[in-house]
């Protein structure tokens, strides 16, 4: 019976021995695949080990293969897994919550970062990572700027990084390749340049760029200079079919220069003066006169991650590179630089971003770079989204995105914003609407106004134009016609202006009071506020020709009745003299000062006030003095 037992018991430690065994090796193999960036192989092998055991940090490192896989929701899973066994901080918190803001659990990934940022205050990234998620409705501000379609390119499984090629896109891209063949980051091909022209069908079928500048290993991204002649393309640092490593076993891109052959092929290779055994660079960009060279780099002394650099042409090459500096690089990655005229797109994970990598635009003036603007949704996503390039006419180009779960390059189409005003007209006596009012709407380029009447609810809306210059009046018998100046300078986002006209109907020698034209004690200048106010007056009393008015000037009751006459009339001298000046005919104006006779409260003399109570006296009011009517004109018969 005993021996019975013992063989069991033995056989049950043999089992578990070899279970145990079984799952080191895998977990070796898996190991190994990760290190050298096989992905793919290490999903495989770390599902396996997980299957028989339970260890966080094995969870991680499948987390973060999936994630290089562009595979966010098995990679939540597995950070979300970890996370339960022990809570996530630092890098691996950081990597959860980009997942989940990539898949839109914006709740989830405000969480994390604010873990991060309670860890590092200082990390400017993680800042602007957590403002972006309190701030998420400015990246949806206006959706309707840009419509996005991808385009459909056989025979390969991938492609980004277009750019014009003739009536050609010339791209990055990948294919379906034979294991012996595979990239083994995600199994398939490496990349290659292909061109590639659309068809009837709007299908568009991948050419291999033919010469040397496709390899063995990874080929592309690439721009052309403006003659065509010349290529600055990224690969891979190989020789044959032999990659070169460095000293932790990391090979690194670099940038090559292929020249245009008599045939259409691309040879004589040169390597970039900058290129480095123990760094990459990449991602080339060229200034449209072609003498200023833009790229990526992770070399050191950098802002962390990739940064964008330039190099200047000089008689004997391209100069020494320089960094753009903090404006535009982060501790994060700043990819993918393109250049339109005087505009810089790129792409950062570092910047105030939607998720991943978002499109950035910036320009430079006298030497310095503005500040990166986010090109908002939809030319960026929660996703990856990079590669801007834009073809003549500025309105429409090209982007690439994994939005769709692979690198895949769009088009877009630039829309103007949608612009309206919406002006409303009330009787301001009695806060209706008031109807049939003569909307006049004048634009210096056009030669007639556009001429309209308000609706029963006092209303009027117009479409307006980008970068328009317009003046709306509005006019009825028995009131001021009033304008209002509307400006759709630099409105680059859909707009609707609303205006709201307060009609006041013309009544013969009714004051009306000009709010807020006050005087200083003892004083007759017109002060800064008080400009403001008569600049509307001027306004006012230039659309109503027919009018002519009187300004009077009133002041408190400190000082002698007749040294207030005087005080009253300068005031009120100075504010036509004022309205004069900004272009209101002299003809039609007359002023009074009344002194202290006209108080508006129990500030007599000798009833103690204060200064606020005093300086509502100090005022200035218009009312209409007389009326011009137009002659008739007979009819001719």
């Amino acid at each position: 019976m005993r021996t019975i037992t013992s063989i069991r018991i033995t056989s049950v430690l043999v089992a578990a021995l070899l279970l145990s065994g079984c799952a080191q090796q895998q977990l070796v193999k898996a190991d190994k695949a990760y290190e050298r960036m096989a992905y793919a192989d290490a999903t495989l092998g770390y599902e396996k080990v997980m299957q028989r055991s339970d260890e966080r940090s094995v969870a991680l490192r499948l987390a973060d293969s999936y994630r290089a896989l562009n595979k966010t929701d098995k990679a939540a899973q597995w950070y979300a897994y970890a996370d339960r066994m022990n809570p996530l901080n630092g890098a691996e918190a950081l990597a959860y919550g980009r997942t989940l803001q990539s898949l839109g659990r914006i709740a989830g990934a405000a969480d994390l970062f604010q873990r991060v940022i309670a860890e590092s205050p200082e990390d400017a990234v993680v800042r602007e990572l957590g403002l972006a998620i309190a701030d998420r409705d400015a990246f949806f501000e206006d959706t309707t700027l840009f419509t996005i379609t991808p385009l459909n390119i056989s025979g390969v499984t991938s492609a980004f990084s277009a750019i014009p090629y003739g009536n050609r896109i010339m791209f990055a891209g990948e294919r379906e390749a034979d294991a012996s063949k595979a990239n083994p980051w995600n199994g398939a091909s490496f990349l290659d340049l292909y061109t590639a022209s659309g068809g009837v069908d709007g299908n568009r079928v991948a050419e291999a760029v033919p010469g040397e500048v496709n390899g063995r290993f990874h080929d592309g991204p690439a721009v052309i200079t403006s003659d065509g002649r010349t290529m600055y393309f990224t690969r891979s640092d190989y020789y044959k079919f032999r990659l070169n490593k460095d000293d932790a076993s990391t090979s690194h891109l670099m940038l090559y220069r292929a020249e245009r052959q008599a045939d259409g092929s691309w040879g004589q290779l040169h390597s970039f003066a900058y290129n480095g055994m123990d760094f990459s660079a990449g991602h080339a960009a060229l200034s449209k006169d072609g003498q200023v060279l833009y790229y990526i780099s992770d070399m050191p002394g950098g802002m962390g991650g990739t940064d964008i650099y330039a190099c200047e042409r000089t008689e004997e090459g391209w100069g020494y590179p320089r960094n753009l500096g903090p404006t535009i690089n982060t501790s994060a990655n700043e990819m993918f630089p393109t250049v339109s005229g005087d505009t810089l797109f790129f792409s950062s994970n570092g910047h105030r971003s939607l998720g991943g990598l978002d499109i950035f635009h910036t320009t430079q003036v006298d030497g310095e770079w503005s500040k990166p603007v986010n090109m908002n949704y939809p030319i960026n996503s929660t996703f990856d989204d990079f590669s801007l390039a834009l073809l003549p006419g500025g309105r429409s180009g090209y982007l690439s995105s994994n939005r769709t779960g692979s690198d895949r390059i769009h088009s877009f189409q630039a829309h103007d914003p949608t612009l309206i005003l919406a002006a409303s007209f009330v009787d301001e006596e009695t806060g209706r609407p008031m109807t049939d009012v003569e909307v006049r709407m004048l634009r210096p380029t056009e030669p007639e106004p556009l001429q309209l009447f308000t609706e029963e609810d006092g209303s009027i809306e117009i479409p307006l134009s980008v970068d328009g210059l317009y003046r709306l009046q509005g006019s009825k018998d028995g009131v001021f016609t009033e304008s209002r100046d509307v400006s759709t300078v630099g409105q680059r986002t859909s707009r609707t202006y609303t205006e709201e006209f307060r009609m006041k109907r013309v009544v013969m020698d009714k004051p009306i009071l000009i709010e807020n034209i006050y005087y200083d004690y003892d004083r007759w200048d017109i002060r800064p506020d008080a400009a403001i106010e008569l600049d509307k007056v001027a306004r006012l009393f230039m659309d109503n020709p027919n009018l002519s008015f009187e300004l009077g000037s009133h002041t408190d009751s400190r000082a002698t009745d007749l040294y207030n006459l005087v005080l009253s009339d300068a005031r009120a001298q100075s504010a036509v003299d004022y309205l004069i000046r900004k272009g209101v005919d002299p003809n039609r104006l007359t002023y009074k000062g009344y002194g202290e006779r006209k108080l508006v409260n129990r500030c007599t003399d000798g009833v103690e006030c204060t200064e606020d109570e005093h300086q509502a006296n100090r005022r200035t009011e218009f009312k209409v003095t007389r009326i011009r009517v137009a002659p008739e004109v007979s009819e001719q018969r």
